[in-house]
């Protein structure tokens, strides 16, 4: 395969239960952190079958609509789940290093979210929207308009500044993951240059937990239990996640860090070989594996890691693995077999996406979290026929990485990307790297951000391995130019992280000519570098919510 036919992770970016960034959800996931909440306390429903398990997500009513041009009245009637991608897709692009003001490639957006459950449960026959009633919208079903799930990708793009492809996935449980695979072959067909695909999910505004049903699929513990002997069923979560996808060989050319590679994918349905429309298909969930595999040449002993989309549900699990032994026939040693499910419960639209950085992340650093709860298979889970083995505890990845990543949706539609380590990077300059003075630019939408966001990267700078030159660099390729804007002059890592730290107590701004060219005009000189992961911006969230109906 060429560096033309594959496709490089350059941007990722997430916000789920127990973590506002990627780097957090990986650290929890490495220690075995499980995120979901089960309390009872006061306001929460009680009673028989109710259990006090979700994915929580804090400050799910908050949103930096300043930041993104909304008024509070439009805000409040934004759904959550748009709220929550438009930041993730702005991070991702951040984590990209781009600015799309300033990069000429046209970039798609490829996403989804599930049903717009704000708008049922908070805003629909809601005294407080009555026309004439002190109404916060006085005509709010006008207000609106582009609320619903096919307006996710097109709002992020007019948020953004984005013209590419704009298309809206919604295919239940696997929604982000086939957005993925969307992306991947929009950019092979060169339809577009970058793509930004994932998906968000608000599954609950309430997040408090769930009324067990009689033959449902819920846990009767709220635990989730991915492939396990003791699984009752699933836990679901908020949350959401998007990458920044380029063609592999564009991101070499122009010098992007690659998180990982992803080398084929395939999609597909279950069609009507199964017992039932909610029934996974043994042979379609086989079938997507298989073809994936075949679209890159790879035979099944080449993975030796499946992030699998193990629910927790004893039937879909063994379905699964089945389905994971069928294609694994005859293939030598065993395959290590996850779920981040575990950890977060399921993100429903979003759960593709967040599973794929799981895999990005273990191909990239050469670990393998484990499965929390796992303690022994299942009776129906059959990990022998599959040569697949689940670790409860973190495991170190050595030689040749390849992963396997599956999502399935409710209806049938199944999606399978197959992720490797990057190939090395040429050697860069390191020219960059000498001494020398260099001006390192931020732009917030208030002095508040603009401060935090020097307080953070003055914390990243004093970690010690990033070059100042690198970092220039990022700041002024990769970072919007917004209203308040200050800058650092600096020769060295230490220099910078004093003036940050200066400028994030409130202290007095820079007075060369580059920072007042800066501050003035958004003029700053484009140093040599390569781009870096600089921290995400410090979005400044305020409450904008309805309460629900009474």
């Amino acid at each position: 395969m060429s560096d033309d036919d594959r496709i490089a992770v350059v941007g990722l970016a997430c916000r789920v239960p127990g973590a506002d960034d990627a780097p957090t959800l990986w650290r929890n996931l490495l220690a075995g952190f499980d995120a979901v909440r089960r309390t009872a306390g006061e306001g929460v429903p009680a009673g028989p079958g109710w259990v006090p398990a979700f994915g929580r997500l804090d400050d799910l009513e908050g949103f930096d609509a300043d930041l993104f041009g909304y008024p509070a009245e439009a805000a409040a009637l934004l759904d959550p789940q748009h709220r929550l991608f438009l930041e993730v897709a702005w991070h991702a692009l951040e984590d990209a290093g781009i600015d799309p003001d300033r990069d000429p490639a046209q970039t798609g957006v490829f996403a989804g979210c599930g049903p717009n459950r704000y708008l049922h449960h908070h805003l629909l026959g809601n005294a407080a929207l009555a026309p004439g009633a002190d109404a916060l919208a006085e005509d709010w079903d006008d207000a609106l308009t582009g609320s619903g799930c096919d307006y996710l990708p097109t709002r992020t793009a007019f948020a953004l500044g984005l013209s590419g492809p704009a298309v809206a996935v919604q295919t239940a449980c696997s929604t982000s993951l086939v957005a993925v695979c969307q992306a991947g072959q929009s950019l092979l067909d060169y339809r577009c240059d970058v793509a930004i695909a994932g998906g968000a999910a608000v599954v609950s505004t309430r997040q408090a937990g769930y009324r067990l049903r009689p033959g449902g699929l819920l846990a009767t513990d709220g635990v989730c239990r991915p492939y396990d002997a003791a699984a009752t069923g699933q836990v679901f979560g908020n949350g959401a996640g998007a990458v920044v996808l380029k063609r592999l060989a564009d991101a070499r050319a122009d010098g992007d860090h690659v998180h990982a590679v992803l080398a084929g994918w395939a999609v597909n349905n279950d069609g009507a070989d199964r017992p039932g429309f909610t029934v996974p298909g043994v042979s379609g969930q086989a079938a997507v594996m298989a073809e994936a595999l075949a679209s890159v040449g790879w035979d099944a002993a080449d993975v030796g890691y499946l992030e699998g989309h193990g629910t927790g549900t004893p039937v879909g699990d063994a379905i699964e693995v089945d389905a994971l032994a069928r294609v694994r026939r005859g293939a030598p040693g065993p395959l290590l077999l996850g779920s981040v499910k575990g950890n977060l419960g399921n993100l429903d639209a979003a759960a593709g996406v967040i599973s794929l950085i799981k895999a990005v992340y273990a191909v990239r650093t050469g670990q393998v979290p484990g499965t929390a709860h796992f303690t022994g298979a299942h009776g129906d889970v059959d990990l022998a026929a599959a040569h697949a083995e689940v670790s409860a505890s973190t495991r170190p990845w050595t030689g040749e990485r390849r992963a396997g990543v599956s999502s399935f949706g409710l209806g049938g539609t199944n999606a399978h990307v197959l992720v490797e380590s990057a190939p090395a990077s040429p050697e860069p300059d390191r020219a960059a790297d000498a001494p020398g003075p260099v001006v390192l630019g931020l732009s917030a939408g208030s002095p508040a951000a603009l401060r935090e966001l020097a307080r953070r990267l003055a914390a990243r700078l004093a970690e010690g391995d990033l070059a100042v030159a690198d970092v220039a660099h990022t700041l002024a390729v990769g970072r919007r130019r917004l209203a308040y804007r200050d800058a650092v002059g600096c020769a060295d890592a230490g220099e910078a992280v004093r003036r940050l730290t200066a400028l994030a107590s409130g202290g007095p701004a820079a007075e060369d000519d580059a920072a007042r060219s800066w501050r003035a005009a958004g003029d700053l000189p484009v140093t040599p570098g390569r781009r870096v992961q600089l921290p995400g911006y410090p979005f400044r969230r305020t409450r904008h919510w309805i309460e629900a109906r009474r």
